[in-house]
């Protein structure tokens, strides 16, 4: 996926701003991603506007400023890699039961004090931090962080975990919580069918 038209093809699964930004990798429940669609800046901020954290609006004034300054706009991509391996190992660890490293912690820590730095505290019902006057090319990164660090610290930590059938993480909202693919119309269909296949293939060899 190299397309700016692929991000959007991206299932956004994950219940959460900070899991489906992790998501934008592919592949198998175990071992190395197969595939990733954030390849450059443009495809970060194409994934921003799909994803929720920026508006359209918002989305161009930063195409704009970073064919202005592509040296920055690079520095920022390659950041926003960091921050997605660093919450990738935290949430990964999360949903194993396994505590996350602590120098990871620290640099997130870190993320959201910056994110905190370029936000405006507004009030629709309720108060909420927004960053509507960030102009900046990290921009798309501060609600992605927040979001992540919102979750560990307020979420119900068992409800995050992994699909069974590949690399994406999510946040079950199941009420018995018993959620164990991504998504039933992908790896739980696969699933079922597989069985299927392999119940066949038992009862012709019974």
């Amino acid at each position: 996926m190299e397309t700016l038209e692929g991000v959007t093809r991206m299932r956004l699964v994950g219940g959460n701003l900070a899991l489906d930004f992790i998501n934008t990798r592919t592949g198998p429940p175990v071992g190395s991603p197969d595939d990733d669609v954030l390849t450059g800046y443009p495809e970060l901020l194409a994934w921003s506007v799909y994803g929720g954290a920026l508006s359209e609006p918002e989305a161009e004034a930063l195409r704009r400023l970073s064919h202005d300054d592509p040296a920055g706009s690079q520095a920022a991509f390659a950041r926003s890699l960091r921050i997605r391996d660093d919450l990738d190992g935290v949430f990964r660890a999360v949903a194993a039961d396994r505590s996350p490293d602590a120098s990871v912690l620290a640099r997130l820590r870190d993320d959201e004090a910056d994110a905190l730095g370029h936000a405006r505290l507004d009030q629709g019902r309720t108060f909420e931090w927004t960053w509507r006057d960030d102009r900046t090319l990290a921009r798309p990164l501060r609600p992605v962080v927040h979001a992540a660090v919102q979750l560990l610290t307020t979420g119900a930590l068992d409800r995050i975990k992994g699909c069974g059938g590949c690399r994406f993480l999510f946040h079950d909202e199941s009420k018995n919580r018993s959620r164990r693919w991504c998504s039933m119309d992908d790896c739980g269909t696969s699933e079922k069918m597989r069985r299927y296949v392999a119940a066949r293939r038992t009862r012709a060899t019974s």
